[in-house]
């Protein structure tokens, strides 16, 4: 009788740390909690969830400009909010959850993924040359301002690759004839800096502070009258972006 109980015994400690291990398990996988870097082994984060990739996407989302909450590492009502605010301006699913296509445009990547080649909001892979292209624009087009407005430039030619009126490639977007003022006086082959390069990467990333914009100007010089026609959505010195 003492051995039948003594053998119950073990059987339910057995079973307890089991149901333990399995608990952490399923923490683990709901949370998204990463060791190191930006790699994320699960396949969406969302409501409810809690630890480091949260805090990764929250401080991601509130350096450019969609959260307004605290970096808390809680995914809550506020952290969905903003998420589903980046979604709708990078033409994601708008769900407030962030699956593999949120995860690449918020610059994220999923332990699965390889490779080092930056990424847009619709998952579309670029090569180095299309950082360089993206970047020697940039360059051309805006380097006289701020870092925030350079990126908005880049955000341009990532709002028209999305875009069915437009290419549907870096170069082909930025050598469109007569698009880019850097392309038909040759600023396009300046040199960019270190700064131009990281408008370029925030750009791809998913950063847009143009609020959508499909085109920029500077009200000062330009000579078409369509361009005033067009809506605005933000001004950045002296460049107004529109749709």
């Amino acid at each position: 009788m003492n051995k039948k109980i003594k053998i119950t015994a073990i059987l339910l400690s057995i079973l307890a740390v089991l149901s333990v291990g399995w608990t952490v398990m399923d923490s683990n996988r709901l949370t998204g909690e990463i060791a190191s870097g930006e790699a994320v082994a699960v396949a969406v984060i969302k409501q409810g969830a809690t630890g480091s990739t949260v805090r990764t996407i929250q401080q991601k989302l509130k350096r450019w400009g969609y959260y307004k909450g605290s970096v808390d590492g809680i995914f809550g009502s506020q952290t969905k909010a903003a998420v589903r605010y980046f979604q709708r301006k990078n033409g994601l699913k708008v769900d407030g959850i962030v699956g593999p296509a949120t995860l690449k445009a918020l610059g994220m990547k999923a332990t699965s993924s390889s490779g080092s080649s930056s990424s847009s909001g619709n998952g579309t892979s670029f090569s180095n040359a299309d950082v360089t292209l993206l970047a020697r624009l940039i360059y051309g087009e805006a380097r006289g301002e701020s870092y925030t407005g350079q990126i908005a430039v880049g955000a341009v030619v990532m709002n028209r690759l999305r875009s069915s009126s437009f290419p549907n490639t870096i170069s082909g977007v930025i050598y469109q004839p007569y698009a880019f003022t850097a392309v038909n006086d040759g600023q396009i082959n300046l040199t960019p800096n270190d700064k131009a390069y990281r408008a370029a990467k925030e750009a791809m990333n998913g950063y847009d502070p143009s609020y959508g914009a499909l085109y920029y100007y500077n009200p000062a010089t330009a000579t078409s009258s369509w361009i005033f026609t067009r809506k605005t959505t933000v001004v950045i010195g002296r460049h107004v972006f529109a749709i």
